[in-house]
């Protein structure tokens, strides 16, 4: 079955590189116009233009604009840019995030506290509010969250950014709850998955991480794209308040057989 998108306006946050490049390519490709966002305006440039030489001929169109995820002012800014480019939003996928502290939980300083929830929790609500009050209250829509199968177990190293990435999966629900039936909240939890993002747990242990998991490899930027896809569409049409684990099998645990 072909996932289709046309005729929805999308606006994709942390769209210039890793997970949410490949949503946005994937969104226009299937005929969604898709506003990109993020901090750096030269890579939004750089992205908004591959993304029209690779979508097809059936793709929708493509802007952008800078916003940084975890300023409000600069949310309220995106979204009416969309508005006022694409007569509305009928798709908001909050993916940007950060991780400023790599190491034991007990050692994170209040900055660094403060600024993931700031960027992967708090900003999450205050676009979906933006995205909801500017159009989705009166058009409806989805809302897709980007979570983390760290926010649902125990990993060393990154216990401040699961648990921002746990607040994800709660927050999914609760507006899924609030905001039904008009508009759909679900939400991704990607293991690890080949970004800049991830880069210092997979760029030297890749092959050894993915040689433990059942699926032997790790993720790659489409795959969690081609779950936005279907989330988003009208294929999903019964889904919220789901959070939709992508990880080749990392949670699972194998029973060694019977006897």
């Amino acid at each position: 079955m072909e996932l289709r998108l046309d005729g929805k306006v999308a606006l994709v946050t942390g769209a210039s590189r890793g997970i949410g490049r490949a949503i946005a390519h994937r969104f226009c490709e299937a005929g969604a116009d898709v506003m990109l966002s993020s901090r750096k305006a030269d890579a939004l440039a750089d992205t908004a233009a591959w993304i029209e030489a690779h979508a097809g001929d059936r793709r929708g169109r493509v802007a952008w604009q800078v916003a940084n995820a975890g300023e409000p002012d600069q949310a309220r800014a995106c979204v009416a840019a969309t508005v006022e480019r694409f007569g509305g939003v009928d798709i908001l996928v909050n993916n940007a995030a950060t991780n400023p502290y790599f190491g034991p939980m007990i050692d994170i300083d209040q900055g660094q506290m403060d600024k993931t929830v700031k960027v992967n929790q708090t900003a999450l609500l205050t676009w979906t509010q933006e995205a909801w009050r500017a159009s989705m209250a009166e058009r409806g829509g989805a809302v897709l969250n980007l979570a983390s199968i760290g926010g649902l177990s125990v990993e060393l190293g990154i216990g401040w950014y699961n648990v921002t990435k746990a607040a994800v999966v709660h927050l999914t629900s609760q507006l899924a709850g609030e905001l039904g039936p008009g508009v759909r909240v679900n939400a991704l939890a990607p293991g690890l998955v080949k970004t800049d993002l991830a880069r210092a747990l997979w760029e030297q242990a890749g092959d050894a991480i993915a040689s433990h998991l059942p699926l032997k490899r790790l993720g790659e930027p489409d795959d969690i794209a081609s779950a936005a896809l279907f989330l988003c569409s009208d294929a999903a049409s019964w889904i919220t308040g789901h959070t939709l684990v992508i990880d080749g099998g990392a949670l699972v645990i194998p029973s060694g057989g019977i006897g």
